[in-house]
């Protein structure tokens, strides 16, 4: 973020991951949520070190995009389609882990909804830094993710990924498609 240039969010599509592979898609929004975790800690830094100016609130909007946009959907991918499975046929260690996910995913929207205010202040030219008080809902906000992302690419995916056949991933990438508005263009394994 230094020399003034402008901050974006990269990597909003990933290639290779369509929703023919519904796994690849939800892997690449793992990665997505790092990056824009990512930036918004740089963002907090930039600010501190730089002070705000159209790169900061440029940052701030690509932060609030993903989050406001993407995360929604991407947590209600897990909730209807990875998560069920795994609370009828799993383990119970497994069941409890998922359990807790949806916990987290229920605690994760009120820290969003602490730390979008902070963020929205900023883009919209209403403040030019963090306060004390938004510093730490930030930082809440971004916590709550290491652990949460941790049990899903370690446990949960691919004990989900055991679970479904073709048909079912099949049905579940269409799913995904449909919410998003998009089409989908399933290949045939």
């Amino acid at each position: 973020m230094s020399g003034g240039a402008r901050v974006s969010l990269p990597g909003l599509r990933s290639p290779g991951a369509g929703f023919d592979e519904p796994f690849a898609m939800l892997d690449a929004c793992h990665d997505r949520v790092r990056r824009s975790l990512d930036l918004l800690q740089r963002l907090r830094a930039y600010l501190q070190d730089t002070g705000c100016d159209d790169s900061a609130r440029q940052a701030a909007r690509d932060v609030l995009r993903y989050f406001d946009l993407a995360a929604p959907l991407h947590h209600e991918d897990e909730e209807l389609h990875v998560f069920p499975p795994l609370l009828a046929a799993g383990d119970a260690q497994v069941r409890e882990v998922v359990l807790q996910l949806q916990r987290d995913h229920v605690a994760m929207a009120g820290r969003w909804t602490a730390a979008r205010g902070a963020l929205l202040a900023l883009a919209e030219g209403l403040q030019d830094t963090f306060t004390p008080g938004q510093e730490q809902a930030l930082e809440d906000f971004a916590q709550g993710y290491d652990e949460h992302l941790r049990h899903e690419d370690l446990a949960v995916y691919p004990a989900a990924q055991a679970l479904l056949d073709q048909e079912r991933l099949q049905a579940m990438g269409q799913e995904m498609a449909q919410r998003r508005g998009a089409t989908v263009q399933l290949s045939k394994k």
